[in-house]
């Protein structure tokens, strides 16, 4: 960030008095503008023991297989929005079922949330897939899948058997070299 979102004056980074972290602050109004990870929420859409899985058409990871899944948009629950992201990416409608997996991408600075869902209907790619299958866990394309949040989320999915086992909650970093 260069410049104050408030007033426009440039902002300096500095760490602000009773904080703990390097933040922006503008001199001029004296906002410290905050920045904090952003929500991603998705599900695993199933029907008669398959998960719904959809082959991305968008980069990053063009071409790669994952659970519907996306940002969290403002005026939305974390279920809305992973519903939502089920219909614009895989055409299907679904009934949202509880959380079953928390993954924090550190390095990203992200938080990925997975739902379980029934799928209600039928399902066809959206404008950010190039298709969108049904597949059994013995068919999932492990080696294939576009993210490794996605994998942990469809590897509970499965030792769960949709059941609610509680929250699976995974950290994703970078190892330090």
């Amino acid at each position: 960030m260069k410049y104050c979102a408030d007033c426009g004056q440039p902002v300096a980074l500095r760490i602000p008095k009773e904080d703990n972290r390097t933040r922006s602050v503008c001199d001029a109004c004296g906002v410290v503008h905050y920045v904090n990870p952003k929500i991603v929420v998705g599900c695993v859409p199933e029907k008669d023991g398959r998960a719904l899985l959809c082959k991305r058409a968008i980069e990053p990871r063009y071409g790669y297989w994952t659970a519907p899944a996306g940002f969290m948009e403002l005026g939305e629950s974390t279920a809305e929005g992973a519903a939502r992201e089920t219909l614009e990416e895989a055409g299907a409608k679904v009934e949202i079922g509880h959380l079953f997996a928390s993954v924090d991408v550190v390095d990203a600075g992200q938080v990925h949330l997975f739902f379980t869902a029934k799928l209600l209907g039928s399902y066809a790619a959206g404008r950010e897939s190039l298709e969108v299958r049904m597949f059994a866990e013995d068919e999932i394309p492990w080696d294939d899948l576009a993210f490794h949040s996605v994998r942990y989320a469809l590897q509970k999915y499965f030792e769960d058997q949709g059941q609610n086992n509680g929250v699976h909650i995974h950290e994703l970093r970078r190892a330090k070299s």
